[in-house]
């Protein structure tokens, strides 16, 4: 067969493959090829940001705890993506959408072990395939551990704080996210969460919380009755990863379109902007009066606690709604990182004042700013609902490898640094000698 028939064929294929394809589309959602390829690319680019988020953390939690450690926590935030995406795959997925039968309570349901194979077909919805659906869920997942991470930060044993991983990941937060994502019993009454103020960060901070109580601080911290602070051995890598992270939220909140509509798409991305920005200026202003200086750390912190702020209500708030999330949170993480010193909760970073607080103000403010439809009451019920399952969850998790194995590392172990006492590495060449330090 010579060269020109064989283009001849492959161009026939090409051409009933297309006409295949569109037809398919157009039957799911009434979109042609092209527009079902824009939107399907779109949700590929935002979960590749959202996967740039995880180098954000490890990039955060790096820079804001001292040189010893540092090794462990990047340790830690490479291991979390592969469990998140193998724990999805094996059961994550089906567990957070298991397609509740009517009638059903809505409260747990699995549609079984393992992703679809081919015969799921290429069209999944008008927004994009079944893969990029999985995915672009799978990189939301493992940043419910990642958020942990930080707040056990510097003490906790590697392996301990692995199992964790797994197990929460693997099963509670995609459980929890069945309740609304997955079509369950808060969805049916009404509570609202665009990109997971609560879902993840909500669920993602709780844990942390239970870590934080359950491990302890770190040693040093809390004495003669005061608080010690232990500062960061890296700020310009921690500014690094805010940047990198309020990056990341561009598909972290954009891509929770779930096409790439380009008005909707267009005015998330400038609302969770600009609440970035309040953010920053609240947690600046109001560290800057209490504590007479401008702090950097608050205001990296006050940036992610806008954009937490307003991840739940991204698509429906107004323009200056918006920006009075977002400097309301920033005020709260600088209330809150107080606070949890003051009653001796060591958090490294303030991942639980960003994450968990400010989460909670983000999904309430939904009622509050987010028109009629919405009733601050389902949000405050939804809140509840999900602290309560998640922190106990996480509590009984860490308590159960506390009593088997231990959660903590020694105070030798802690004191030399964790780099050398669990993995017998240094992140910066001939540090050891100043490990104690």
């Amino acid at each position: 067969m010579n060269k020109k028939v064989c283009n001849t064929l492959k161009m026939i294929g090409l051409f009933l493959v297309g006409t295949t394809l569109a037809a398919s589309a157009q039957e799911d959602g009434g979109v042609s090829l092209e527009m079902f390829t824009i939107n399907n690319t779109w949700m590929m680019i935002a979960a590749a940001l959202v996967f740039l988020m995880h180098l954000g953390f490890a990039s955060l939690e790096s820079g804001m705890t001292r040189a010893k450690n540092t090794v462990n926590i990047l340790f830690k935030n490479t291991s979390i993506i592969a469990i998140g995406l193998l724990t999805y795959a094996l059961c994550g997925f089906n567990l957070m959408y298991p397609g509740f039968a009517e009638g059903s309570s809505g409260i747990f349901g699995f549609a079984g072990f393992g992703i679809g194979a081919e015969e799921v077909g290429i069209t999944y919805n008008t927004g994009y395939t079944y893969w990029t659906d999985f995915l672009f869920q799978a990189m939301f997942a493992a940043t419910a551990a990642t958020i942990v991470s930080g707040a056990v930060a510097e003490r906790i044993k590697l392996g301990s704080f692995l199992i964790f991983s797994v197990i929460y990941v693997g099963f509670v937060y995609p459980w929890l996210g069945s309740w609304k994502w997955g079509g369950g019993w808060l969805d049916a009454k009404g509570f609202y969460d665009f990109a997971g103020s609560t879902l993840v960060h909500g669920v993602g901070g709780w844990a942390a919380l239970a870590g934080a109580i359950l491990v302890g601080p770190r040693l040093g911290k809390y004495i003669s009755g005061g608080v010690k602070p232990i500062m960061g051995h890296n700020l310009p890598l921690a500014t690094i990863g805010v940047f990198l992270l309020w990056l990341g939220w561009f598909g972290f909140n954009g891509g929770s379109v779930l096409s790439a509509d380009p008005e909707l798409v267009s005015f998330v991305l400038v609302t969770t902007c600009l609440a970035a920005a309040a953010g920053i200026v609240g947690a600046t202003l109001i560290s800057w009066i209490h504590a007479k200086k401008p702090d950097l750390t608050m205001a990296l912190n006050g940036s992610l606690a806008g954009l937490v702020g307003i991840t739940a209500g991204a698509d429906v708030v107004g323009i200056i709604d918006s920006v009075v999330i977002g400097f309301v949170a920033g005020l709260l993480v600088y209330i809150s990182v107080v606070f949890f010193d003051k009653i001796k909760i060591d958090d490294p970073v303030g991942a639980i004042s960003v994450h968990l607080v400010c989460g909670i103000w983000g999904t309430l403010a939904v009622g509050i700013f987010g028109g009629s439809e919405f009733s601050i009451v389902t949000q405050a019920i939804g809140v509840v609902a999900y602290g309560a399952v998640a922190f106990t969850s996480a509590f009984i998790i860490f308590f159960v490898l506390k009593a088997i194995s231990g959660i903590r590392v020694s105070e030798e172990e802690e004191l030399i640094g964790l780099d050398i006492g669990e993995h017998s590495q240094e992140a910066y060449e001939g540090f050891q000698i100043f490990a104690t330090k």
